[in-house]
């Protein structure tokens, strides 16, 4: 189909960007010898996954159900990491995942002995903060996430074969050079006797100014001084700037300002808009007062903080207009929800000019949620 005929609100995965974006992925995976995995909790749509699979080296998950996704859909290697596992479900993740990272000694000696085929990790938790705190630092103070320097026991060296580090979020080559030093300092007589380290996600690898020689020569410093194998899980980078979210204009109303309702909500459908909190991109528009008219966007939810942002345009919005949201593949189908019974949008393909709907939603959809 052609733009015209895209439903909205919709959910658009370029997949052209996409495999220029993993194409990048792919030469660091070259030029280096590291693994990349898709990071599911930042894209899941696995659609694309046999795509992806044609260029990373497989997925990592957070829990059994994303475990389950790569295992069934993706293929290549599947990880795993959670803060702390459920004795329910652990059985089924041991046996279909290729690495089980723990988040505590308590829960490494617990369920350990039942990884009879995956290879046992570690999380380690640095202390070296990059961020500057904020619900993204997994270095903040008080983190529930990872062993520290003085929380580390040697039992812990001889029981695994990996460590795991994930401190970084939306972040350059420079703060994960700066992040190694730290560990190689805190854990580096422990590093030799491992087989793998995998270095996390939040790295922008796919980011216009993204520092890959860097990254490159941070990954073959580690892996040469160590006889380390390197894995990076990215999510965000894998999807980055390859989507996007069709919205259509429903109703202009007048308080103070002009007011723009649209068919697709921040609350529903792009929840890191009020969560972050931040302002999408969005097609064609400027900031507010740039362009000679300037709209509040916001949703036809009753939640009254329901609002995008405030954009300016060159000509009048009106009813029926379609509105383009930018880099909406991440972060945006793995954390939507039917908040006032809102649909979900379609999920919808585009190569070149043409489109193709993978996947609606409907009231059977809202209501089995409930």
């Amino acid at each position: 189909m052609k733009f015209s005929c895209v439903p909205t609100p919709a959910y658009v995965v370029d997949e052209d960007k996409l495999i220029n974006n993993l194409e990048i992925l792919q030469g660091v995976q070259r030029r280096t010898g590291c693994k990349i995995l898709l990071a599911q909790k930042a894209f899941s749509c696995y659609a694309f996954y046999p795509l992806i699979s044609k260029y990373l080296a497989g997925a990592t998950a957070s829990g059994l159900y994303e475990a389950r996704l790569a295992h069934e859909e993706m293929g290549g290697e599947n990880h795993v990491y959670c803060p702390a596992y459920l004795e329910s479900e652990f059985k089924e993740i041991a046996h279909i995942c290729d690495h089980v990272i723990f988040n505590s000694y308590n829960q490494l000696k617990k369920f350990a002995p039942l990884c009879k085929k995956a290879s046992v990790g570690i999380r380690i938790n640095p202390e070296f903060s990059t961020q500057g705190g904020g619900i993204y630092d997994p270095c903040a103070p008080f983190s529930r996430l990872g062993v520290t320097k003085q929380g580390f026991k040697e039992e812990i060296a001889e029981t695994v074969e990996g460590f795991h580090i994930h401190t970084l979020c939306e972040q350059g080559a420079e703060d994960l050079a700066a992040t190694v030093e730290v560990l190689e300092k805190d854990f580096g007589k422990y590093l030799k006797n491992l087989k793998w380290l995998n270095l996390g996600g939040g790295h922008h690898i796919t980011k216009n100014g993204y520092n890959t020689a860097l990254l490159e020569k941070t990954v073959c410093n580690l892996a040469d001084k160590y006889g380390l194998q390197i894995y990076l899980e990215p999510g965000e980078a894998v999807a980055l700037n390859a989507g996007y979210l069709h919205t259509k204009v429903l109703e202009i109303v007048h308080n103070g300002m002009d007011i723009a309702v649209l068919d697709a909500s921040a609350e529903c459908h792009m929840p890191d808009v009020l969560e972050m909190p931040y302002r999408p991109p969005l097609k064609n528009s400027g900031e507010s007062g740039e362009k000679a008219y300037t709209y509040r966007l916001s949703s036809r939810t009753c939640l009254a903080g329901d609002v995008i942002g405030d954009y300016s345009f060159d000509k009048p919005l009106k009813e029926g207009d379609i509105l383009t949201f930018e880099d909406m593949a991440i972060y945006s189908m793995v954390k939507n929800n039917t908040f006032n019974g809102m649909p979900l949008p379609a999920i919808v393909k585009k190569r070149g000019d043409n489109y193709e709907v993978l996947k609606t939603f409907g009231y059977s959809d809202f209501k089995g949620r409930l």
